[in-house]
């Protein structure tokens, strides 16, 4: 089994990377949307709200998000809390998928998180930052904030290529994108 890692910037196009990679063939594991899930898990919740004092349980996300842009170091204490239950279902999934020749997985944070040794080749989605706020705010107007602060919170994109097999610059179409992710699908 060949374990390939995506990573890149926030809002750099990870997840079309991965798609496209995957093409319904290959398992793909998505952080994000694993988050989401766990974002609704009571255990979750009855961690947070203890860890934030919080007062009820409606809106979390929305609570979540003023706590974070009030104090930057909230993200930090929120990760301590999320990251255990990801790597938690990224386990489920490789043993659920231990007979697939290739899995994919998309993990914003592999380098930040020093899980990027579990994989055997990585790919790091680039993006120019401009675009890349203009895609995060097309779908989230008014966060800008979020994103700075998000961006922020990882590596810069030189430092994190110096850790990946493979580079892909996403600043051009999706017909250019797709055509330099097949280069990489042939390579593995």
């Amino acid at each position: 089994m060949i374990k390939v890692g995506i990573t890149g910037s926030i809002a750099s196009g990870k997840t079309t990377v991965a798609r496209i990679l995957s093409g319904k063939k290959y398992p793909l594991f998505d952080a994000d949307q694993e988050v989401k899930k766990i974002y609704h898990t009571q255990l979750f919740k009855n961690k947070v709200y203890k860890k934030f004092n919080l007062s009820n349980k409606k809106n979390i996300k929305k609570k979540i998000k003023k706590i974070i842009a009030k104090d930057k170091k909230n993200l930090k204490i929120l990760e301590r809390i999320v990251h255990p239950l990801v790597r938690k279902r990224m386990r489920i999934f490789v043993r659920k998928n231990k007979n697939k020749k290739i899995l994919i997985f998309e993990i914003p944070l592999l380098v930040e998180s020093g899980l990027i040794k579990k994989f055997d080749k990585t790919v790091f989605v680039n993006s120019k930052k401009i675009m890349r706020l203009k895609r995060y705010l097309k779908k989230r107007p008014k966060n800008r904030k979020i994103f700075s602060l998000l961006d922020k919170r990882q590596l810069l994109p030189v430092k994190k290529i110096k850790f990946c097999d493979y580079v892909i610059n996403n600043n051009n179409s999706l017909k250019f994108l797709k055509k330099n992710v097949k280069i990489i699908k042939n390579n593995l």
